[in-house]
C-alpha cells in the first residue's frame, strides 16, 4: 500500500522560511518522480516543483531562486525547502508520487502553509 506523509508546515511571516517533507512507503522510491505541488481556495493545482530519479528538478516561475526540491532515496523522502515566502505561497502542498515504470501516480493527504504577518 502506497503512503506518502507530509510534514513542515505551519504559519510563517512573509520572508520567512520552511521546509516541508514527504515521507514515502510501499512504492520503490528510487524510481519515482517526486513533486510537490499546492492548492489555494478558489484555484487550480499546479506544480511547484519535481525531481526526477536521476535528481533533475524543475520549478514553476514563480518559486524559481527561492525554493528547492531534493530527495534523499536511502530515507525515502522528499523535501521542499522554502525561502522568502510570500502570502501568495500561503496554500495546501501535496506530495505526489509519479512511478517512471509503471505511471502510477500516489498523492499525499496535504499540509498547510500559510504566511501571514
Amino acid at each position: 500500500q502506497v503512503r506518502l506523509v507530509e510534514s513542515g508546515g505551519g504559519l510563517v511571516q512573509p520572508g520567512g522560511s520552511l521546509r516541508l517533507s514527504c515521507a514515502a512507503s510501499g512504492i520503490i522510491f528510487g524510481i519515482n518522480t517526486m513533486r510537490w505541488y499546492r492548492q489555494s481556495p478558489g484555484k487550480l493545482r499546479e506544480l511547484v516543483a519535481g525531481i526526477g530519479s536521476g535528481g533533475n528538478t524543475n520549478y514553476a516561475d514563480s518559486v524559481k531562486g527561492r525554493f528547492t526540491i531534493s530527495r534523499d532515496n536511502a530515507r525515502n523522502t522528499v523535501y521542499l525547502q522554502m525561502n522568502s515566502l510570500k502570502p501568495e505561497d500561503t496554500a495546501v502542498y501535496y506530495c505526489n508520487a509519479f512511478s517512471e515504470a509503471t505511471w502510477a501516480s500516489s498523492w499525499g493527504q496535504g499540509t498547510q502553509v500559510t504566511v501571514s504577518s
